[in-house]
């Protein structure tokens, strides 16, 4: 591996001015002011809750904005992961060589809490860059650059990002997988007995409306890295309404599609942010009464009638359980969503609930398309 990856420092979003991201975050998902920079017509705010950080870039400008690129895209996007590595510039040496295009080469930036270093390559999906950051002598609570703006750690009920999930173009799976083994250091990471990690985990949608190929990244080391989760679309009649072309036509082409963020509570997350004003999408009505889910319910220790009543997906057996729910779109486009998610002992992603999740995706563009 070229520059093996740490831990996820941050994820970054351009946003026009006026976007809302960041007050969302803030009003809907408990995320607190962390740090600020204002330079040459932008503005960067970073927002913590636990160990997840955003980074919202709101404007437009020149030179980009620190630790990131100025993709000029064409809708809002989450456009940036930031990584740390052990050494930044042996990091862009390494992936250079390997034909990574070096977008910003290494760069050294200090205040008074100290030092870091970090450079900028691109990816292979879409607009997504990656930076690589060396922040071992940096002793602040965000980056140099940054004025802090708090220290507090939030409400709670987000502890860190679980996953990230990368919408991708049909077929695209397997060499996007050598990539982020070759350059950053995942592995394959099974979702089925015996996968392949060339097919990955293929969950059908039903009636011939196509499905889903997930395939799963982990970092080797026990470290602060989230899975990667690489989405396609499998063929099917979908008429339009699948949910991974969707968002390749509306963010033109492939990118980050969503941020599963942990919970250590998620029905009082889910209560928190509904009672804010989030917009949270509605499984099925049949979902609950699918046989067998009340006792597997039950099982997990959970009140069926409660889970129903918040939208909560669950999902496993023998004592391994997974809870999810999945936000609307937070741009005007379907091309960016959020979901909590809280493990019982499960490592999986609620193969079970992806079907009620694409059904639910699939009625909520309809009711769009009918309000257009």
């Amino acid at each position: 591996m070229a520059a093996p990856a740490r831990r996820l420092c941050h994820i970054a979003f351009h946003v026009p001015v006026g976007q809302p991201l960041a007050q969302d975050l803030q009003r809907l998902f408990g995320f607190q002011p962390l740090a600020v920079r204002e330079a040459n017509g932008w503005r960067q705010l970073a927002l913590r809750s636990g160990d997840a950080v955003f980074l919202v870039n709101e404007g437009a400008g020149t030179p980009e904005p620190l630790y990131s690129l100025d993709p000029c895209h064409a809708v809002p996007s989450a456009t940036n992961l930031c990584f740390e590595v052990a050494n930044a510039a042996i990091a862009a040496r390494a992936l250079e060589m390997r034909g990574c295009s070096v977008l910003v080469p290494p760069v050294s930036v200090r205040d008074v809490q100290g030092a870091a270093t970090y450079t900028v390559v691109s990816s292979p999906v879409g607009n997504l860059s990656l930076t690589l950051l060396e922040r071992t002598h940096y002793h602040g609570p965000f980056l140099p650059g940054f004025r802090l703006l708090s220290c507090k750690t939030g409400p709670g009920w987000i502890s860190h990002v679980d996953h990230l999930t990368l919408a991708c173009t049909r077929g695209s799976s397997p060499t996007l997988m050598r990539w982020f083994h070759d350059c950053l250091g995942f592995c394959h990471l099974p979702l089925s007995p015996g996968e392949d990690p060339d097919v990955g985990l293929e969950v059908t949608a039903g009636s011939g409306r196509g499905g889903l190929r997930l395939t799963a990244l982990q970092t080797q080391r026990r470290s602060a890295v989230p899975t990667l989760v690489l989405a396609e679309s499998l063929p099917g009649d979908a008429r339009g309404l699948d949910q991974v072309e969707q968002f390749l036509a509306q963010h033109r082409g492939p990118g980050l599609q969503h941020v599963g963020l942990y919970t250590p509570n998620i029905m009082e997350a889910t209560e928190r942010v509904t009672l804010a004003g989030g917009q949270l999408l509605a499984p099925p009505e049949a979902y609950y009464q699918q046989p067998g889910k009340e006792n597997q319910i039950l099982a997990a220790g959970h009140e069926p009638s409660r889970l129903a009543q918040q939208g909560i997906l669950l999902d496993g057996d023998k004592g391994k359980f997974l809870l999810q729910i999945f936000t609307k779109s937070l741009f005007a486009e379907d091309t960016f969503f959020l979901e909590l998610i809280q493990r019982q002992g499960a490592t999986g992603f609620g193969q079970g609930n992806i079907q009620a999740l694409w059904q639910s995706v699939l009625k909520e563009q309809a009711a769009r398309g009918q309000e257009a």
